[in-house]
């Protein structure tokens, strides 16, 4: 069995270096599209407790998943994944004795204390058992139980790195709690996120409506709904060129930004470029091709939600030098990054 992640320490080649302290992952996008080689689709907590009538946390996730239709939409996405020969990964929770007369779970949260009193998730229990809609299959991955929201703190990683994923599909439970801390951390590893929002639910409304409204779309890729992200799996990856006038730009928060009136092929002079029509009472935009991270059809998804679209400087075509300038400088000239100060350990 594969032991759980750890968190890789900062370098420490020299007290003073800037550069020395970087210690993320590059992001490892690979191009416009999902990759079925390079995604992967982790379904969290698809289990009785809190998607089953008579569940233990039922009664606070029932009205977002009836809403949503979830436990539908999740069927559809992990049918989907796997007609299109998509990885698989599902993380179920599972407490014993020991995690909370031992490791005294129940003082470190208030989600944990929540659990406790409730039974929620007990090992061998139907609670925890899988929802009989969303059962894996016995050659997909079964991730160990994580105890806390993060998904992150189990074999994950090992597996993500087994499979050569770069881009994290995520759906399941709950929106606010493992799926938003999960995708949380993806994003700081590396990795390119999006969140499937009508298969994801919570255990109120005003949690799922902050998640999926508000944080999603400014730590992650995009978000789609499942329908979207199967019909951009069918979608050839780098056929950004071929985007066809009129296609609907969406936000990471899927807002509708406007539509595209022309693609723009880089030149010596300037990057590619999406002009989008925003309509009449707005400025048409020129969104740089690297800010579109993903096709489904006549939809383009871009990596800024909508409610900030008008604070990008998209107002004209800008130029190469423009856009390196954006860049910044390089890690080895800058000695102190917080103006006159620098970090100490």
């Amino acid at each position: 069995m594969l032991p759980p992640s750890q968190d890789i320490p900062l370098k420490d080649d020299s007290a003073n270096s800037f550069a020395a302290g970087q210690h993320y992952l590059a992001n490892a996008q690979n191009g416009v599209g999902f990759r079925c080689d390079k995604t992967a689709l982790l379904v969290i907590d698809p289990v009785n407790d809190v998607l089953s009538e008579g569940g233990a946390g039922w009664d606070m996730t029932k009205n977002t998943v009836r809403l949503h239709d979830v436990v539908g939409n999740l069927r559809r996405a992990i049918d989907g994944a796997r007609k299109r020969g998509l990885p698989l990964l599902f993380a179920p929770m599972a407490y014993t004795e020991e995690d909370y007369a031992e490791g005294k779970l129940q003082c470190r949260s208030s989600t944990n204390r929540i659990m406790f009193e409730k039974r929620m998730f007990m090992a061998g229990s139907w609670g925890a058992d899988f929802h009989p809609d969303l059962r894996p299959r016995d050659d997909e991955v079964v991730l160990l139980p994580h105890k806390g929201t993060d998904v992150f703190e189990t074999d994950l990683p090992q597996h993500l790195a087994r499979l050569g994923t770069t881009h994290l599909v995520i759906a399941g439970m709950t929106a606010n709690l493992c799926c938003e801390s999960t995708g949380r951390r993806a994003v700081e590893r590396g990795y390119d996120v999006t969140y499937l929002s009508d298969a994801i639910g919570a255990e109120s409304m005003l949690g799922y409506e902050a998640s999926v409204h508000v944080n999603y779309p400014l730590l992650a890729n995009a978000v789609m709904t499942v329908a979207e992200f199967l019909e951009a799996l069918d979608t050839p990856p780098l056929a950004l060129l071929e985007t066809v006038p009129g296609s609907v730009v969406r936000g990471s928060d899927h807002g509708d930004i406007g539509t595209v009136l022309e693609v723009v092929p880089p030149t010596d002079a300037t990057d590619g470029y999406l002009l989008v029509s925003r309509g009449m009472l707005s400025r048409d935009i020129y969104v740089p091709f690297d800010a579109v991270v993903n096709c489904a059809g006549s939809e383009v998804f871009v990596n800024v939600p909508k409610m900030a679209v008008d604070d990008m400087p998209w107002t004209y075509a800008a130029s190469r030098q423009q856009r390196m300038e954006k860049f910044g400088p390089q890690a080895g000239s800058v000695e102190k990054p917080y103006g006159a100060r620098a970090p100490r350990r």
